[in-house]
């Protein structure tokens, strides 16, 4: 029998608490952080301590979900370079497990790691329509596009059993209200039903993201989503139910994925896609010390070549957080990267920008105890 001996490691005023990594090399199945530090506002970590049996693959890690009742559901931003003011989140953590996840530093607010805790321990919010419909209802709402799936995915996988974002499309819908949606996940086919009837009257908008056409890549890099085939057959199936749908490549890699822009581009059009964008690779907080870690392990000959470029791209940093470059970064590399992006858009037909959704339909559906009019 074989034991895994655990310590704790206390952080105490001036020091950091050690990022920790699986004991000799070890392997989590499907999942995409290598390591689970804690959260940089705890004061403790676990580590994990040898008893000498050399183990290449860890038990599984299985997801365990929770729930939250929130008091708010709708989230605001004034971020100068967002195209949303508001958002919706009907989970939190993403069982997909990109490992370039910008949200997963959100973790840390709730006592957990950015790494594995942030793809394994999920969190819920089966109330969140009826928070939403209260929200809509309140007499001071004034309706602009709300985005979803800016965060975490919320087509996930515990979306097929929870349906907690389907309900919330249904609210949406009642009220006239837009929307935006991102995601990976290909359970959006599910919902195609209230999409295309909020697409015929200028409510929805989908954006799908395809990171590579590399499927190995796609795993190491996302192991819980969907296939990139898959994905654009997705967006295959949005655009032909009438549902205006974009292809976003992000996040762009540089020397990793950056090849592959041209070919995303095509293949999105050849799927429907009416519109593309892209946002080059972001390393926020801990997000940087997972990817390079998750880097190193799966691309050491280039893990170099990738942290040169971010690094040029960012001003010397791993991540450089001011607002209208922290999206796209600075310098030659960038320039280049935006100029093929460009080039490819004219060259395979897309949409420069599509119209706004529509806001003049939105109104509170009737409700029992409601006083009808006499006019």
């Amino acid at each position: 029998m074989v034991f895994l001996h655990m310590f704790l490691v206390c952080s105490i005023s001036g020091c950091m608490a050690q990022h920790q990594t699986f004991p000799f090399g070890m392997q989590r199945p499907a999942r995409g952080a290598r390591s689970n530090a804690a959260g940089r506002f705890e004061a403790r970590e676990t580590a994990y301590e040898t008893d000498g049996w050399d183990l290449q693959e860890a038990p599984p890690l299985r997801t365990q979900v929770s729930l939250e009742v929130p008091r708010r559901i709708i989230t605001y931003n004034r971020s100068p370079d967002l195209p949303f003011d508001r958002s919706i989140n009907p989970y939190r953590g993403c069982e997909h497990g990109c490992i370039y996840c910008f949200a997963r530093p959100t973790h840390a607010w709730l006592g957990m790691s950015a790494g594995l805790d942030f793809e394994t321990r999920l969190i819920a919010r089966p109330e969140a329509p009826e928070v939403l419909a209260r929200e809509l209802r309140h007499r001071a709402y004034t309706p602009r596009t709300i985005a979803i799936g800016t965060n975490t995915d919320p087509y996930q996988p515990i979306e097929k059993k929870h349906g907690i974002l389907r309900d919330c499309l249904k609210v949406l819908r009642d009220f006239g209200h837009p929307v935006a949606i991102v995601t990976k996940g290909t359970l959006i086919e599910r919902d195609i039903d209230i999409l295309s009837d909020m697409a015929r009257r200028g409510l929805v908008r989908v954006g799908i993201s395809v990171t590579t056409l590399d499927a190995d890549l796609s795993r190491r890099l996302e192991p819980r989503a969907p296939t990139p085939q898959r994905r654009l057959a997705t967006i295959r199936s949005l655009s032909e139910a009438g549902i205006e749908t974009r292809i976003m490549t992000s996040p762009i890699i540089p020397g990793l994925t950056d090849h592959e822009i041209e070919g995303l581009l095509r293949a999105g059009r050849d799927a429907g896609a009416i519109a593309a964008s892209w946002v080059m690779l972001r390393l926020p907080l801990e997000v940087a010390p997972l990817f390079v870690e998750w880097l190193e392990d799966h691309f050491p000959d280039r893990a170099a070549r990738v942290m040169g470029h971010v690094r040029a791209m960012q001003g010397g940093k791993d991540y450089d957080s001011q607002f209208g470059t922290r999206m796209r970064g600075t310098g030659p590399y960038a320039d280049m990267i935006a100029q093929r992006f460009a080039a490819a858009l004219r060259r395979y037909g897309y949409a420069r920008k599509l119209p706004d959704l529509r806001t003049d339909l939105f109104g509170p559906p009737a409700q029992a105890g409601d006083q009808l009019s006499l006019f």
